[in-house]
């Protein structure tokens, strides 16, 4: 793996200066970094337990040893070579400064080629099959400020430690040969199969790298306004972290099991979750005990990944997921947790909930004032009161 000028350079030290072990000096504060720590340490449960499913996937290994062989590779290396601009000493230096900086922090021990390329849609990837590579937009370089665009990078290089770009790049080849083959039936769901597959793990590895950005850039604030940007374009002064934030708790409480159901077509086609949803994982995880335990040094490290029992990491990814559910407002899971409970009115629930009328502590028989809601801003996860 090359660093961005193409002279094989190692991550060993930053080009901000450092300020005292294990930190690294910036102007007005110091940033903490993170020697030896394994991906494991900031990868969000669904991300690991996704991948493990998309493994499991029937047909999955076959595709994925033909494609580690077929992949032009090459050729997309030397398409950005080509036709985009390699971030170096020389050239967008800000952006070679934070990349040597994100790599120095999590210890990525060899600085991986970053190119910019001409592109309104503000985006930013990590791929590649051998050696990952990182593309950002000009869209995304011209939106962000310098603190906001830290996290961003710090985020990718989360992708490339993690071991992401692999996946990622056989997502792209495979979203495009299903539109070439699109006219063949069983061909295209079988692949569309796997690409579906990989779009619920890309996701999931999304949220992971967030928390990697954060680790990078050890400023809340800058990731938020990142992602505010991301979903409305440079006006900060039209916008607010809380309200936000309030956004995403909307988004996942509101409505009723139609709107479930609406809310999984909508992310189905979609690599990355929606930006409140990632504002608030990240500020959820930025305030747990995990994320203070890596600042204060007790993290996994890579030397003992070799060690990692897959059991005990499917493990977690479940009782994250148990958890999620027993949280979650959305109307669905609320089902989902009565199902698990045995709950003796599910059936009269869904059919008042897709007929238009739910419980309501009113008389028998009385409508209520709309589908699927409870009077008196009572919580539909509780249920509909009883006559």
């Amino acid at each position: 793996m090359s660093d961005s000028n193409g002279s094989g350079e190692r991550a060993t030290g930053s080009a901000s200066g450092t300020g005292g072990e294990g930190h690294e000096r910036l102007p007005g504060r110091q940033r903490k970094r993170f020697p030896g720590i394994s991906s494991r340490a900031y990868e969000h449960p669904a991300d690991r337990s996704a991948l493990v499913a998309l493994r499991k996937l029937s047909g999955f290994d076959t595709v994925f040893k033909a494609l580690s062989g077929l992949l032009p590779e090459r050729s997309l290396r030397l398409l950005f070579l080509s036709d985009s601009v390699r971030v170096s000493d020389q050239q967008f230096q800000h952006l070679h400064t934070m990349l040597l900086d994100a790599c120095y922090i999590l210890d990525l021990p060899k600085v991986p080629p970053m190119y910019v390329t001409q592109d309104p849609q503000p985006n930013a990837m990590c791929i590649g099959l051998d050696e990952p590579i990182i593309v950002v937009t000009t869209g995304l370089v011209e939106l962000l400020d310098e603190e906001e665009m830290r996290a961003v990078v710090g985020h990718e290089v989360g992708h490339a430690l993690s071991g992401h770009a692999v996946y990622r790049t056989i997502l792209l080849f495979l979203t495009n040969f299903a539109l070439k083959i699109a006219w063949i039936p069983l061909g295209n769901i079988a692949v569309m199969a796997i690409v579906t597959a990989l779009r619920e793990w890309f996701r999931k590895s999304e949220l992971s790298a967030d928390r990697a950005g954060l680790l990078v850039g050890q400023d809340l604030q800058a990731s938020m306004r990142g992602l505010m940007k991301i979903a409305g374009g440079n006006h900060l002064h039209e916008m607010n972290v809380d309200a936000f934030l309030a956004q995403a708790e909307e988004y996942e409480a509101g409505g009723d099991l139609r709107d479930s159901v609406l809310k999984i077509m909508n992310v189905l086609p979609r690599t990355h979750p929606f930006t409140t949803v990632r504002a608030a994982e990240l500020k959820k995880w930025a305030e747990s005990r995990d994320h203070q335990r890596i600042v204060d040094g007790h993290y996994p490290r890579r030397s003992e990944d070799k060690d990692t029992s897959v059991t005990d990491s499917f493990r977690e990814s479940a009782s994250h997921y148990a958890d999620s559910v027993r949280a979650s407002k959305d109307p669905l899971m609320g089902l989902v947790r009565d199902l698990a409970g045995g709950a003796s009115d599910l059936g009269g629930r869904l059919r008042d909930t897709f007929g238009g009328r739910s419980g309501s502590g009113e008389a028998p028989g009385k409508p209520s004032e709309g589908p699927g809601a409870a009077p008196g801003g009572q919580d539909p996860e509780d249920g509909p009161s009883k006559p």
